[in-house]
């Protein structure tokens, strides 16, 4: 195979920052910001250097073949004013209006470098951003009241724009409200609140007023590549860098990836075995509201920059970093964590073996956290452990991993089954290859059950469609993520531009799609994603995680089936299996709180954005949420004959709550042991060489 950086990731570095490397602080200026200190940005002549490079890459090497016309131009348009102003609080109508009839021109101005209508639109968006902040500012002065009946939508991307300055004022209005009832709940009193958001919406001010024309051509840049599709992306000069140390796997901070929106900046994913993973403390979609180090106030972050955020979280191994969260939810209270920074090592991402003692004999359970360079090797070790321990079976784990390298998941599939194709490419010229694992060698060939989750993406999507295609494993979980397509990032910069342009700065470089994969059975995992054998849960949540929820996603299709056989047919033993998956968690506890909280969340999922404004009510809420939440902890504790809790805070710092999907999958791989002899004397003759097969208890 050709030696190239394939990605098969769903991880995208767009607004997201790795946090790692060292501290640096961030000093607060206290003073007043007029909007005439509101710089006027341009574009460059470097600019102008990166846009022509970036939309040849794009125009002739991405998997979409598409034509950089006016139509596209104004979808380009619609992409842009989205991510200046994606809840709709800025602009308003005629603001927009004043561009229509140049929505046409971007593309052209992409081809040339002269990108004038594309920061003529940025300057508008950051005037109307101070200026919105400003009225912000006026609001503070006046009486506080939490006791009205009123709510605010923060859901306003599908709403028409605006069309009045007054529309917008009174969503400001409540939105200032948001923040002063969100402190009041933390316990602040009215002069405290007014001190920290003069504070905050002062700093955004001063971050408006220090903005640089590469914000303004990095977010139009990104506009342009996400219209393509939503895995490609200009990597400015600083998130090419964040890339970089991520590839090389091995930095220092708290292990966690963050993005941006609306002024808050949330959790969207970690890396396993980092300190963030490791604490159990926070969870993808807290929203960090404020930073400090050990011993030091805390500072109010809501409206900061991303990478001033990254900076203030950064620091070296050993040291203390504290964050105030906002946890997921709507009308949740803050909190106060505090998270040793430590060196993320190579080791701390590898797969993992661990061996789990049951009544009916040992399981090893293989933890996969990413397909990355060396994962097959470190897996057949594993395997060697695990048999040596005499397990019954092998449960590998993919919950939460978004994919990585191509060559891995060929060659990790290669150690379950003969040989044989794993998966299909195309790439933008329409030529289909074939991958295929050629060694004989079978590492393991006992029961098998692979885990997914429906954040289990590309490169686990291609495992677990072979194994199941080949009927070699039982795939448990929900429907998978939904990502057939594969990227390479390359560096903007030419090998001649150091000798010829030694005076340049960094040009950073793009990420971008330039393959799509497919099962060897023809279908696709794009879009549909790998539908498990047995669900977990009978019911779904209802929310937009996966590919078929992002607008522009490349569109589900087929290939011709490769030619393959079939190990064992898995099917006939499905409806028991699932039979008695269906009778052990009907007795569950925890699927009993899972099918409840899923219940409960698609019941209000149409209120998810909608948050009351009243203190009274938000208490209520709070308090109840607690009052549940205490009491399934106790149950939980009285289940492991420990005492019961007055208080979630008296929870033991050592007491885990069980991974009950991880356990049930234990369950379903020893009742397909049980069938597991079954199985081999149905197997082919030629299939595979049955010397593989290791000896069952009958």
């Amino acid at each position: 195979m050709k030696k190239i950086n394939l990605y098969l990731s769903v991880k995208n570095y767009l607004y997201s920052l790795i946090i790692v490397t060292a501290f640096f602080s961030i000093s607060i200026q206290a003073k007043e910001y007029s909007i005439n200190e509101l710089p006027k940005l341009e574009s460059d002549p470097i600019h102008e250097v990166v846009s022509k490079r970036v939309t040849n890459y794009f125009t002739q090497s991405h998997y979409r073949k598409f034509e950089l016309d006016n139509a596209f131009s104004a979808k380009i348009f619609e992409r842009y004013l989205k991510l200046l102003d994606s809840n709709k609080a800025i602009f308003i109508k005629s603001d927009i209006d004043i561009f229509r009839d140049k929505q046409t021109q971007l593309g052209q101005e992409l081809r040339n470098g002269d990108l004038k209508t594309a920061f003529d639109i940025y300057n508008l968006a950051q005037e109307k951003r101070f200026k919105r902040y400003q009225f912000a500012l006026t609001q503070l002065a006046l009486p506080m009241n939490f006791t009205a009946q009123e709510s605010i939508d923060f859901k306003r991307e599908n709403l028409p724009w605006p069309t009045t300055e007054e529309e917008l004022d009174d969503y400001w209005r409540k939105r200032v409200k948001f923040d002063e009832l969100s402190l009041a709940l933390s316990g602040k009193t009215e002069p405290q609140i007014r001190e920290v958001l003069t504070k905050r919406y002062n700093r955004i001010l001063r971050t408006l007023v220090q903005s640089k024309s590469e914000d303004g051509f990095q977010v139009f840049m990104n506009a342009f590549a996400r219209e393509i599709d939503p895995h490609t992306s200009y990597l400015a000069p600083r998130i090419k860098r964040e890339f970089d140390s991520e590839m090389s796997l091995s930095f220092e901070g708290i292990g966690a990836t963050l993005t941006q929106e609306d002024d808050y900046t949330s959790i969207t994913s970690f890396i396993t075995g980092g300190p963030a993973e490791k604490s159990k403390q926070l969870k993808v979609g807290d929203r960090i509201i404020g930073v400090g180090q050990k011993g030091k106030t805390i500072e109010d972050v809501i409206g900061w920059r991303l990478d001033d955020i990254v900076d203030k979280i950064r620091g070296p191994k050993g040291t203390i970093v504290r964050l105030e969260i906002l946890p997921a939810g709507n009308n949740s209270k803050s909190k106060i964590i505090e998270i040793k920074r430590d060196k993320i090592h190579f080791e701390d991402r590898e797969a993992k073996l661990t061996i789990k003692d049951t009544d009916q004999g040992k399981v090893g359970l293989i933890d996969v956290p990413s397909f990355y360079m060396g994962l097959t090797d470190r897996v057949s070790k594993l395997i060697v452990e695990a048999n040596a321990s005499h397990v019954k079976g092998i449960v590998i784990d993919l919950r939460n991993n978004g994919g990585g390298s191509l060559a891995e998941v060929i060659n990790l599939t290669g150690l379950f089954i003969e040989k044989g194709p794993v998966v299909q490419v195309k790439d933008n010229m329409q030529k289909l290859v074939i991958y295929e694992d050629n060694d004989s060698t079978i590492q393991y060939g006992g029961p098998l059950v692979v885990m997914i989750n429906r954040y289990s993406a590309s490169a686990s999507e291609i495992f677990s469609a072979a194994l199941q295609d080949y009927g070699r494993a039982v795939i448990v979980g929900e429907e998978s993520y939904g990502k057939g397509t594969v990227q390479t990032s390359r560096s903007i910069a030419y090998p001649i531009d150091a000798r010829m342009h030694p005076d340049w700065p960094t040009l950073g470089g793009i990420q971008y799609t330039i393959q799509k994969f497919y099962r060897i059975n023809g279908g696709s995992t794009q879009i549909r994603g790998v539908t498990p054998d047995i669900e977990m849960i009978p019911i779904h949540y209802v929310d937009d995680t996966g590919e078929r929820f992002q607008d522009n996603a490349l569109p589900w299709d087929s290939v011709t089936k490769a030619k393959y056989q079939v190990l064992f047919d898995i099917k006939p033993l499905l409806p028991n299996l699932i039979q008695r998956h269906i009778e052990r968690i009907k007795t569950n506890p925890e699927f009993n709180y899972i099918l409840a909280d899923i219940n409960k969340y698609n019941d209000e999922k149409d209120k998810h954005y909608i948050i009351s404004l009243n203190k009274a009510e938000r208490e209520k809420i709070q308090k109840q949420s607690d009052k549940e939440e205490l009491q399934r902890m106790n149950e939980r504790l009285k289940r492991a004959g420990k005492p019961a809790i007055t208080k979630l805070e008296d929870l033991p710092k050592d007491f885990k709550v069980e991974d009950s999907y991880l356990d049930e999958a234990v369950e379903i791989l020893l009742d397909l042991s049980e069938n597991y002899p079954r199985l081999i004397s149905k197997l082919p003759s030629n299939a595979v060489s049955l010397d593989f097969i290791p000896q069952l208890d009958k």
